[in-house]
């Protein structure tokens, strides 16, 4: 503030400075006994003056001021205070949200690199589960190749050897199914050349093996109930019919007429001669029997080489059978002939079951047995390859 000039009054400005010593203060109008009281002293005196009414109102505004001033200033200060309290309480709960938020941020850390862990784990894991998953993928389209690949040769040696062309069939398809299976693209190569194969087969005209063989057991179990030559016995003759002339009544007993009472003796006893001559006939007969045999040996066949004979004939029809499941052709028609020869040389072929033994044999021999069967190399071919493959 600026400090009021104890002077108030303006100073003269016309004329010469007056000092204040030479103000001259009038007498009081009292008697000589009374002091003096200056004029102007007192309040009535201070403010008749303008200018210490502007100063004791410029005192008062100052002291409204100082007041005004010192009364904001405590409250602001109040207000600081509890401001700075609650900044305070503020703070400490920041502070122990602070230490709150960094042990959750130690804890959310731990679990993290647990976590962290755990993923890393759980990725190894599963690369090797895919590893795992992708060898043993590997190895079972390796098995079931090998498997297919196995079965395939073992028809093919089949196939080759014995003619056993449903076999070779039934193992293609067998293994074509196992392909289907697996779904994978990468055996549409093997697939096609197994159909080209299946197709090569079924296009081959077929052999009836199994009746054939059917067959040849049937001519195999009749060896034993057919009649040998030298088993032949004669057969008991036929008394021939006696037929009695006209006029002559017969009797009741077959084959003998009734001797009438009108004949004379003469006509019995020729009668009588002619029946003793035929009864001695039939009886020579069975003495002497006339027979055309080709082969006289088989008429003096004993019981044990009437057996040995029954038996080579059989192994002759089992070689025969081998034959055929062997499609060796010439062999199997060798012991046909064979037996045929047998049949014709030792047993009786007048007798039915020396025929129908025949008969199968014809049916046996008009079958062909030689087939040009191809080879399964193709899809055996496509099998390995596809096992060389990195």
């Amino acid at each position: 503030m600026n400090e009021l000039p104890n002077n108030p009054e303006k100073p003269n400005m016309g004329g010469p400075v007056v000092p204040p010593e030479s103000y001259v203060t009038p007498a009081p109008a009292g008697g000589p006994g009374e002091p003096r009281v200056p004029e102007g002293s007192g309040l009535a005196g201070l403010l008749q003056k303008p200018q210490n009414v502007a100063i004791l109102a410029l005192a008062v505004l100052l002291a409204l001021q100082t007041y005004s001033t010192h009364s904001r200033f405590n409250k602001l200060r109040e207000d600081v205070a509890r401001t700075l309290q609650k900044d305070n309480a503020s703070n400490a709960e920041t502070a122990q949200a602070v230490r709150d938020i960094k042990e959750t941020a130690k804890d959310l850390q731990v679990k993290v690199g647990v976590l962290e862990n755990r993923q890393t784990e759980a990725q190894s894991q599963q690369a090797a589960l895919e590893q795992m998953y992708q060898d043993i993928s590997k190895n079972r389209d390796d098995w079931a190749l090998s498997e297919i690949e196995q079965v395939l040769s073992t028809a093919s040696q089949q196939l080759q050897l014995a003619g056993n062309v449903q076999g070779a069939l039934i193992a293609l398809q067998n293994a074509d199914r196992s392909l289907s299976r697996s779904d994978k693209p990468q055996f549409i190569t093997i697939r096609r050349a197994i159909a080209r194969d299946i197709e090569k087969l079924k296009a081959l005209p077929s052999v009836d093996q199994a009746g054939i063989a059917l067959r040849l057991d049937n001519v195999i179990s009749l060896i034993d109930t057919l009649p040998l030559l030298s088993d032949e016995k004669p057969a008991e003759p036929i008394a021939p019919s006696r037929v009695s002339p006209p006029g002559v009544a017969t009797s009741g007993v077959a084959g003998k007429p009734a001797v009438p009472a009108d004949r004379t003796l003469g006509q019995r006893m020729l009668e009588t001669w002619r029946n003793w001559s035929h009864e001695m006939w039939d009886d020579i007969r069975q003495l002497i029997r006339v027979r055309t045999v080709d082969n006289p040996d088989a008429l003096m066949l004993s019981p044990s080489e009437s057996y040995f004979v029954r038996e080579n004939l059989k192994l002759r029809l089992l070689n025969a059978r081998l034959a055929l499941l062997s499609r060796n052709e010439g062999t199997f028609r060798d012991d046909l002939n064979s037996a045929q020869q047998m049949l014709v040389k030792y047993f009786d072929t007048k007798a039915r079951s020396t025929q129908a033994a025949q008969a199968l044999l014809r049916q046996v021999q008009a079958n062909n047995v030689t087939i040009d069967v191809p080879d399964l190399s193709e899809s055996l071919n496509a099998v390995r390859n596809y096992k060389s493959k990195p």
